[in-house]
């Protein structure tokens, strides 16, 4: 029996974007939350005594600022190498050969796999190959898996990549691999990178993203880690392991039926506390939606930022564990009320028409958006960048576009 760490995407030093201008927010921790869960990764090693760690692409979110991110991840490598534990890696697009132009030497328990050309690692003791291919360049459009190596004969055999897999969005389509020819390469297990979601494509072999070891906004939200495999003979079983210091949610409130400043505050406190209850221990950095029908939903549109600090003064006291990343007002009147009480204004039945549910308005609308993306082209490739895709992609936004519009006009803006 043996056992290995499989991680990717661990980003280190990258910022953790939406929290650091926060009133009361832990500055230093979001600073260090990168480093302290590649920490709490060695840590879970050490304690597991696991034989070996795979580390599949992006360990850099892009060239160092100075050299004490190097050092720091080679001194993290190094408390491995006390324990003879050794780590193996693969670039990815975003510390592809070409991007990262600072150097240090790295230990000597950490091997790098080559950016030129598959190769393999065997673990001569354990009968394990390890097969992989780094990023030479951050944009790689090739199918690497395709040219991997057959599987060593007797050993468990292992493929190490950073790849879109077919079908996945949100994220660049790089080393694009099907998870049908992954299967076909006759491999026991599948070590993917890129993808910051943790998913399981496929058992038997398993074919894993672990996700990112530390959540960095609010399109990564939810637990973090990395995986924990187990090789019993035969048997491989995995299991998720927590690594983040701070957690990122998102929290939606149904308020319909809620009439009243106090109902409203009582209402969110109780939902962040279910939060913090499902997540002890770890900070949490909220973004609370508003949804259903309420009459204070003109009281949102005429003050927006009061209510956002209503919502900040619930989370405190839900918990001393919770930051508020945003609110985002989503609900809308109830029915036979109107933002407006001139109901013959033209400008009132304008705006308190519903274009949400107007379908050929939001498809037309989705069709000149779609035509503007594609001219953005590069810039959308952005893992924070928002696109739109579908109707339901895009009716959050028109909902945001017309309280914006609607929020300025009961204020008397322009």
């Amino acid at each position: 029996m043996f056992k290995f760490i499989h991680c990717a995407d661990l980003h280190l030093d990258s910022p953790l974007r939406g929290l650091a201008e926060k009133p009361d927010a832990p500055v230093e921790e979001i600073r260090q939350a990168s480093r302290r869960a590649l920490g709490n990764l060695v840590n879970l090693a050490l304690e597991e005594n696991v034989q070996f760690v795979l580390i599949a692409g992006d360990v850099y979110d892009g060239d160092w600022q100075d050299y004490s991110t190097g050092l720091f991840f080679n001194a993290q490598m190094n408390r491995l190498k006390e324990k003879n534990i050794p780590v193996y890696f693969i670039r990815g697009n975003h510390d592809a050969a070409s991007v990262i132009t600072h150097r240090l030497v790295l230990p000597d328990n950490v091997f790098e796999f080559s950016v030129d050309r598959p190769e393999t690692r065997l673990i001569e003791g354990l009968q394990v190959a390890i097969h992989g291919q780094g990023y030479k360049q951050r944009d790689v459009w090739e199918n690497l898996s395709l040219h991997y190596p057959d599987p060593v004969p007797g050993y468990f055999n292992i493929g190490l990549l950073h790849t879109s897999l077919e079908g996945q969005e949100g994220h660049a389509s790089y080393a694009p691999a099907k998870a049908d020819e992954l299967i076909q390469k006759g491999y026991d297990y599948w070590a993917l990178g890129h993808i910051h979601k943790r998913q399981i494509i496929h058992e038997n072999p398993y074919i894993v993203y672990p996700g990112n070891i530390q959540g960095r906004h609010i399109k990564e939200t939810g637990n973090k880690g990395c995986t924990l495999v187990t090789v019993n003979g035969d048997t491989v079983t995995i299991e998720h392991r927590s690594l983040d210091v701070l957690r990122f949610y998102e929290c939606e409130v149904d308020l319909t039926g809620i009439e009243d400043d106090y109902d409203l505050s009582a209402t969110v406190e109780e939902k962040l506390v279910d939060l913090v209850q499902a997540n002890p221990g770890i900070p949490l950095a909220v973004r609370v939606i508003l949804t259903g029908s309420t009459s204070l939903h003109r009281e949102f549109l005429n003050d927006e930022e009061r209510y956002f600090n209503e919502i900040v003064n619930a989370a405190n006291m839900a918990s001393d564990q919770i930051w508020i990343e945003k609110v985002k007002f989503h609900t809308t009147l109830p029915k036979g009320q109107t933002i407006f009480t001139m109901q013959n204004d033209a400008l009132s039945k304008l705006l308190n028409d519903d274009r949400l549910h107007d379908e050929e308005f939001l498809n037309e609308l989705l069709a000149s958006i779609k035509k503007v993306q594609k001219k953005l082209g590069p810039y959308l490739k952005q893992e924070d960048a928002l696109v739109i895709e579908s109707i339901d992609d895009l009716k959050p936004v028109v909902q945001d576009a017309r309280d914006v519009l609607l929020g300025s006009l009961l204020k008397g803006g322009s």
